[in-house]
């Protein structure tokens, strides 16, 4: 084998490698001969099938998979030689892939197997020292009024209705129970009639207007509401459609304020009132628990984000770019919205983006670093655990979930990422400088949303670039 370098120019690596027809030779027999001894072929024993023969029968197909093996064991050799980590599984070329002659003779054994390799090496990190970090570990305070109000809400959830005085008018709030004829062009579709349907006025749970037309009505009134199905309605046929509704109004009720006791909670389950509170507040701390750890982990990132700037990858940026703009890009199609909506334009967009891809792969590499050699690991019981989680989003389907990613070792990678990610995350708080910090629910709130406000203006208008950057993986 001979080895030739293109190209050393940053991380970016190129080397010509030839590997003569010679050797290509020597491993086509060989595999030739490990054939012959089982091969059955009608005319021969078994067993004694010449080696002349059975180049005339597979000669092609088994060059082809020595070329293949040919590659790959001298691609690692080069990778080796050169102790060279690439950032990426490394462009292949052959020489001369795209002339048809030069390629039969090189099926043929007639012709050295040459073709250029080109990666980019990954970058070497050079780690620094994690104590000089400083920062905030936040614990927040769950108050006796945050959890009254919280316990409100669940009562509002579990509201009873009693009907109204004849005559009443429903109002926004109310519950009236309906029944319905839906027509679409004077005919009645699928899926557009039903029997007494109880329906909270102001709920939303009806298609855009629907609702606010029974505003009003009466037990026993007959309303013809008229109203447009949204262009991206889930069926197809009636996106956009204008429609009529015969709706015929059984009852009118009124919502009845729950009255928060003991028995409430023992209808929730629960022994007593105190135990239900005990059950929320366990609640709400967990959920500001996990709010502090955003928080946490955001002042991790932007420290590393502060402390380190190298050369990256192209490659690695412009794939993760590209999966952010896709994501973009079908969310603002699906919304309706352009860049002009957003503010701004397209050029500056990718340009805010391109910058948000490169700190995701900075981060990446530099929390990868500081895992291995902090010699962070990823167990097969978090890996389990994860699976089960994953698997847990799609009842019903929790069979071919785990099959899924028990097939596809790509697939779980993308499990291990977030695992190791947190781990590291958390090596790196126990040797930074932390100070423990009491807070309020609003005031750990407000940090966050103070810090969504400072990021690049094409992420805060209207919401939508905000929700594609952080879509992937939240480098917040």
């Amino acid at each position: 084998m001979e080895i030739t370098e293109l190209k050393n120019e940053g991380l970016e690596r190129q080397y010509k490698v030839v590997v003569p027809v010679s050797e290509l030779e020597s491993r086509l027999n060989a595999r030739l001969g490990e054939m012959a001894k089982n091969a059955r072929i009608p005319g021969f024993r078994p067993g004694k099938v010449p080696v002349s023969h059975l180049r005339k029968l597979y000669g092609q197909q088994v060059m082809a998979e020595v070329i293949d093996e040919a590659v790959k064991e001298t691609m690692e050799k080069v990778l080796s030689e050169k102790d060279e980590r690439p950032a990426y599984q490394p462009d292949v070329a052959l020489e001369g892939q795209d002339d048809q002659e030069k390629v039969n003779e090189l099926i043929a054994g007639k012709a050295d197997l040459v073709y250029t390799m080109t990666y980019e090496i990954t970058p070497k990190v050079e780690v620094k020292d994690l104590s000089g970090i400083e920062l905030n570990r936040y614990k927040v305070k769950v108050s006796d009024e945050d959890i009254d109000e919280a316990v409100k809400s669940i009562a509002q959830q579990f509201k009873d209705y009693e009907d109204k005085p004849e005559g009443a008018k429903a109002e926004k709030g109310d519950r009236v129970v309906i029944s319905f004829v839906g027509r679409v062009d004077g005919e009645e579709f699928e899926g557009g009639s039903a029997e007494d349907v109880p329906l909270e006025l102001g709920s939303g749970q009806f298609i855009p207007g629907f609702e606010d037309q029974l505003v009003g009505a009466k037990a026993g009134d007959e309303v013809l509401v008229k109203v447009t199905f949204p262009e991206e309605y889930g069926v197809e046929k009636l996106a956009g459609k204008d429609a009529e509704f015969t709706v015929q109004v059984k009852s009118v009720e009124a919502p009845v304020e729950a009255e928060i006791n003991d028995e409430f909670a023992q209808k929730l389950g629960m022994k007593d009132l105190a135990e239900l509170r005990d059950r929320v507040r366990e609640q709400a701390e967990a959920e500001m628990d996990n709010l502090a750890y955003t928080q946490l982990k955001r002042d991790v990132l932007d420290a590393l984000d502060a402390q380190y700037d190298f050369e990256l990858p192209q490659k690695l940026v412009d794939s993760e770019f590209n999966q952010i703009w896709h994501t973009l890009e079908h969310q603002m199609k699906d919304e309706g919205r352009t860049f002009e909506d957003e503010g701004t334009t397209e050029e500056e967009a990718r340009a805010e983006y391109r910058d948000i891809a490169a700190r995701r792969v900075r981060l990446g590499l530099v929390l990868g670093t500081i895992g291995e050699q902090a010699g962070i690991t990823v167990s097969d019981e978090e890996m389990q655990q994860a699976l089960i989680e994953k698997a847990r989003q799609f009842p019903g389907q929790e069979k071919e979930v785990i099959d899924f990613y028990r097939k596809n070792p790509e697939a779980l990678i993308e499990l291990r990422g977030p695992i190791f990610e947190s781990k590291t995350i958390d090596y790196i708080v126990e040797q930074a400088k932390v100070t423990e910090k009491e807070v309020t629910r609003e005031e750990i709130e407000k940090m966050l949303e103070e810090e969504d406000e400072e990021k690049p203006s094409t992420q805060k208008k209207g919401g939508t670039k905000k929700k594609a950057a952080s879509k992937k993986k939240k480098e917040d």
